[in-house]
């Protein structure tokens, strides 16, 4: 994820306006993404909940596919359509897109990575406060007839360093709303520098520098091969003992395995998990574990951000169609357009 106030890179296109005659919309999406599209002449077709043998059949005769998270276009669906221009993913991942399979058959794959920034950074702030306090346990034990005072004595967060991995839209949010905590804010990014962070108070560093640093440390970049597995046994030995983290950004990015190791150890005093290695997850030793708070991939579920999400891809998909450029789309370099 990127910082920036518009939505993406604008590519013009060499070739005339695509014809989008009929998109198929294939998960749970706010009403006005099929609003505007009908408005525009496109005409829409809902169908959730599909095997991958339904989707390969309905994908047949239309010329875009608007998904969430659930649908996975996988090189068997991108293969059987036959006029396919677009995939649209309203939202940011695209983790269940094969991208490749797309590109070689020259479609668009398009996010709107903007739509659920704040939703997103909210969540996180939330559950920094909840891993400091102990807010979810807590309310079990006292729906378990308990009244356990002595037990859940918490942390300020006043003073506290936050370690933000990944300064795009949502770490640089997560970063304004926890200084007002007053919690020093540290981070690495890979293209965002030093110059561009200290604007936003984020004091920019290397992550052998950070790791040790950090009471809390969140993780917000996207799931590529390079951030597999980046926070490891090996990465939590250099952190300070007592360290808190979170994954509001997608599973696989902190090792599942690594973090139970440490959590049983000691050396991680707590986690927030929001994404997982496999959705839904069967790591039930990590659910259970009491020093871990569990939240089914939450982190874009709110009814504003889904809203502002399904409003941006239609709007993105119209504009393509009327010669306004190409916007939000992840492999249009790549693309013959």
């Amino acid at each position: 994820c990127r910082l920036g106030t518009t939505r993406g890179t604008r590519y013009k296109t060499s070739n005339m306006s695509p014809s989008i005659k009929k998109i198929l919309i294939s998960d749970n999406v706010a009403p006005e993404c099929k609003e505007i599209l009908e408005k525009a002449g496109i005409v829409v077709e809902m169908k959730t909940d599909m095997t991958k043998e339904e989707l390969c059949q309905k994908i047949k005769g239309c010329d875009g596919l608007i998904v969430r998270s659930a649908t996975k276009v996988t090189a068997d669906v991108i293969e059987a359509s036959d006029c396919l221009k677009i995939v649209g993913r309203a939202g940011t991942g695209v983790d269940n897109v094969d991208i490749p399979a797309a590109t070689k058959k020259n479609v668009v794959v398009m996010n709107t990575p903007g739509g659920n920034t704040l939703s997103a950074a909210e969540h996180t702030c939330f559950l920094i406060g909840s891993l400091a306090r102990q807010i979810p346990q807590a309310h079990q034990s006292m729906r378990e007839g308990r009244w356990d005072r002595k037990k859940f004595m918490g942390n300020e967060l006043y003073g506290k360093t936050l370690g933000i991995i990944g300064l795009g839209r949502i770490g640089k949010e997560v970063a304004l709303r926890m200084q007002a905590f007053g919690m020093t804010t540290i981070g690495f990014d890979p293209i965002i520098d030093a110059k561009t962070a200290s604007e936003f108070n984020v004091e920019w560093m290397e992550l052998e520098q950070l790791w040790p640093k950090c009471d809390y440390i969140t993780v917000h970049v996207p799931l590529i091969p390079q951030t597999q597995n980046l926070m490891n046994e090996a990465v939590f030995a250099k952190c300070k003992k007592g360290l808190k983290v979170l994954n509001v950004s997608r599973g696989g990015i902190i090792s599942e395995a690594d973090l139970l190791k440490a959590l049983d150890a000691g050396s991680v005093a707590g986690a927030a998990i929001d994404t997982w290695e496999q959705e839904p997850t069967t790591n039930t030793a990590l659910v259970q574990h009491p020093n871990v708070i569990a939240i089914p991939h939450l982190g874009a579920n709110t009814r504003e951000g889904q809203r502002r999400c399904a409003i941006e891809i239609a709007e993105q998909i119209v504009d393509w169609v009327n010669g306004k450029g190409l916007v939000g789309a992840v492999n249009a370099r790549d693309l013959k357009l």
